[in-house]
């Protein structure tokens, strides 16, 4: 007999916190699990917005001392599990959107700034100041800067709360296709779950009020500023995959920003695009590294949770975006997550033959115990575990691993895995034969992009001067077994300099310097956009960097 649910109490265990205590009412009952934790304060990374796509919001049911099953909470509803007075679940750290991200703030500017800035102060005005924006698929940072001397007074950096509603541009484009309330929900979600707690705290850090703010500028790509200006993205969802606006585009910050009560002269600069998939952080960041100026052939990859990459030879840009997926970001990987507290972000192995030795470091103080892996890391064991011999050339465990023990059996011997924990502990962290295949197909897209988009303009990797590796990924991963791995396909170490958030750098820089705003508008304009899917060279490509090498 089924217990009302109305009764029914869900304990929740979460790493480091507390068990929790939810009576459920019977208004849950039809609900999926996601969203009764939510709406217990409990977000998952409901990262494919709850279409059950990926395994970023799996928990696990306890049913006894040392038995759990794994369950999609997206998919799930409260009436179809176990009957019982009393249900326990478990959430893993990597289903939890609670954990501490690690954001990258910094960048190598690497070109002088004028000061002719987009709000020119008035000598009455006290400590007048600047907000330049980086809106990313993931993550969002800001600054705060002194109109008047062009300092940078402090920052802040969070996710992007439209991560709740879906993981990718790709998914958030389709919601707004498919239900016409969803551009006002992601739209709230950037604006008053993220923009606004970002720049009020960074506001507190300097004991400044909003009567200070006098000019926004934000660099995205093209989808993350039609959802922030509250413009529908879908056409760029079908093709021809056209955008509303790609245009440099000046707001009221009184519209956009109604609950701040800012002045009335506040603007809100929404930088210039190239493309539905080249935005204003491509073109921010082709100018703010100093790719506008230099000689080339010169190459801007940025590989976040797109890969995008722009070309720069004999005086034309030319840019292109791959469908590469979030998978270094960790999604749909059975222990990925986003790179943050307990996330291991290097691995090392050592020696030879069937036997070696691992080594790992793991994000957070001292002592943090590991519960899944970033990006950096899955590059990491892509390189080193071709080179020990661990991985074949298509990314196969060899057999003689399985009877040294670091190759185990798993999904009920459906599947093998790496275990870098303890083979005894219940919950390893894992690395398995199906996460290597899903890492090889987004290390092949951005491959195949690069090798592409050099094609078009009749180049090589070793003619390129200068590799620009831009975003936080690209600047946390190691270069070398980046190199290794095939994800930068031809080029050597000595041509890469990686530039950190360049998209965040361009913001600043447009805000200080009008000129150089007028650049990015060129560089927009200019760009010459290859549809990677209507080059007839690019799947043969895409399979061939589907191996390691």
């Amino acid at each position: 007999m089924t217990l009302p649910i109305r009764s029914h109490i869900l304990q929740v265990e979460q790493h480091d916190t507390p068990t929790r205590a939810i009576t459920l009412t019977a208004a849950d009952d039809h609900q999926v699990l996601s969203t009764v934790l939510h709406d217990h304060g409990i977000p998952l990374n409901t990262r494919c917005g709850g279409r059950g796509l990926c395994d970023a919001c799996t928990v696990e049911i306890l049913s006894g001392p040392h038995t759990s099953s794994a369950i999609k909470a997206c998919l799930v509803k409260l009436c179809d599990l176990p009957s019982a007075a009393t249900t326990h679940i478990r959430i893993p750290t990597r289903s939890s959107l609670r954990y501490r991200p690690q954001i990258v703030t910094e960048w190598r500017v690497n070109i002088p700034c004028g000061h002719d800035p987009l709000y020119v102060p008035t000598r009455e005005e006290t400590t007048p100041l600047g907000v330049a924006v980086d809106i990313g698929t993931t993550t969002v940072a800001i600054l705060l800067v002194d109109l008047r001397t062009g300092r940078v007074l402090t920052q802040a950096a969070q996710f992007n709360e439209q991560m709740k509603l879906g993981d990718d541009v790709v998914t958030r484009i389709n919601l707004c296709l498919t239900d016409p309330t969803m551009l006002v929900r992601l739209q709230q979600a950037i604006i008053e779950a993220t923009l606004y707690p970002l720049l009020r705290s960074a506001l507190a850090q300097l004991d400044a009020s909003l009567n200070q703010v006098r000019c926004f500028t934000i660099a995205g790509n093209t989808t993350m500023l039609h959802l922030l200006a509250g413009v529908n993205p879908g056409p760029m969802g079908m093709a021809p995959f056209t955008p509303v606006f790609l245009a440099h585009r000046v707001l009221p910050a009184q519209e956009l920003f109604p609950a701040l009560l800012l002045p009335t002269t506040v603007q809100v600069h929404l930088l210039p695009s190239a493309s539905a998939y080249v935005g204003a952080d491509l073109t921010a960041g082709v100018v703010a590294s100093g790719m506008y100026y230099d000689e080339g052939p010169s190459l801007l990859v940025d590989v976040g949770t797109n890969g995008e990459m722009v070309l720069k030879h004999q005086g034309q840009f030319w840019g292109c975006a791959t469908a590469a997926g979030p998978a270094f970001e960790g999604a749909g990987l059975y222990c990925g997550m986003r790179a943050g507290t307990g996330a291991i972000s290097d691995i090392s192995l050592a020696g030879e033959g069937d036997s070696f030795s691992v080594s790992t470091q793991v994000i957070g103080p001292a002592h943090t115990v590991a519960v899944g892996l970033c990006g950096s890391a899955y590059v990491d064991f892509l390189a080193q575990g071709r080179a020990v011999g661990l991985l074949g050339a298509q990314g196969r465990f060899h057999d003689k691993f399985n009877a040294a023990g670091h190759v185990i059996p798993w999904e009920k011997g459906l599947d093998k895995a790496f275990n870098l924990g303890p083979v005894t502990d219940a919950h390893p962290v894992v690395i398995s034969q199906r996460d290597i295949a899903s890492l090889l197909q987004a290390k092949a897209a951005i491959a195949a992009g690069i090798l592409t988009l050099l094609n078009q303009a009749g180049i090589t990797p070793a003619e390129i001067k200068t590799l620009y590796l831009a975003g936080g990924f690209g600047t946390k991963m190691n270069v070398a077994h980046a190199l290794a791995c095939g994800l930068l396909p031809g080029f050597t170490v000595a041509q890469i300099q990686p530039v950190g958030n360049t998209a965040l750098a361009g913001a600043y820089l447009a805000l200080l310097d009008q000129s150089l705003l007028t650049e990015m508008k060129h560089v927009g304009e200019q760009m010459r956009i290859v549809e990677l899917n209507h080059d007839p060279n690019f799947e043969d490509t895409y399979i061939d960097q589907l191996s390691l090498p």
